[in-house]
C-alpha cells in the first residue's frame, strides 16, 4: 500500500508538536527547580542573529497549520506571534493541534500533484503537493524542532534524543 499524503503531514506534524510541548514542560520545570526566568529560556538564542526558542516554536506550529491549509485548501487560521511565555508556547501548540486534528484525511489526500504556492518575501515558490511536504514543510518542520531542543539543551534542560523523538 502506498503512503498517503495525510500520513506523511498531519500525524507526523501532531507527533512532532506533541513532543516539543513535553520538551517546553522540561524546559519550565527546570527553570522552576534553577530559579531562573522563564522568559530567559523562552527568549533564550543560539547566536544573535538566530530567532529565539518562543520563534521557534512559533515557526514549527506555523509550518505544520500552513502546510495543511495550503495543501487541503483551507482558509488560513492567523496566530498572532504575540507569545513570550511556556504556557503561552503551549496554547499555541494546543491550538495548532486541534487546527490538525480537524482536517478531514480526503482534503490532503490525494493532493500529491497539485500546485502548492509558497508566499516567500519577493515571490512565490511553485511545488507539486509531494514536493512541498518532502522538499520544504518537513525539513522546516523538524529543523524548528531540532534548534528547540538544541536552545534548552544548551540552556542546560535536562533533555535528550528520547525526549526529542518522544515514545517510540
Amino acid at each position: 500500500m502506498a503512503t498517503e499524503l495525510y500520513d506523511l503531514t498531519i500525524p507526523v506534524f501532531i507527533r512532532g508538536l506533541r513532543n516539543l510541548a513535553a520538551l517546553l514542560d522540561k524546559g519550565a520545570a527546570f527553570a522552576a527547580e534553577k530559579g531562573i526566568d522563564p522568559l530567559t529560556l523562552t527568549g533564550a538564542q543560539l547566536i544573535d542573529d538566530m530567532k529565539p526558542l518562543t520563534a521557534q516554536v512559533q515557526f514549527a506550529c506555523d509550518t505544520a497549520k500552513g502546510t495543511v491549509t495550503r495543501l487541503g485548501e483551507l482558509e488560513p487560521m492567523a496566530m498572532p506571534d504575540t507569545e513570550q511565555s511556556f504556557a503561552e508556547l503551549q496554547a499555541r501548540i494546543a491550538k495548532t493541534i486541534a487546527l490538525l486534528e480537524a482536517v478531514p484525511r480526503e482534503k490532503i489526500d490525494g493532493r500529491e500533484e497539485a500546485i502548492v504556492t509558497l508566499k516567500v518575501p519577493g515571490g512565490e515558490i511553485p511545488f507539486t503537493g509531494s514536493s512541498h511536504v518532502l522538499t520544504f514543510s518537513l525539513p522546516n518542520f523538524y529543523f524548528h524542532l531540532s534548534m528547540a531542543y538544541a536552545l534548552l539543551r544548551q540552556a542546560g534542560v535536562p533533555v535528550g534524543k528520547l525526549d526529542f523523538l518522544g515514545g517510540i
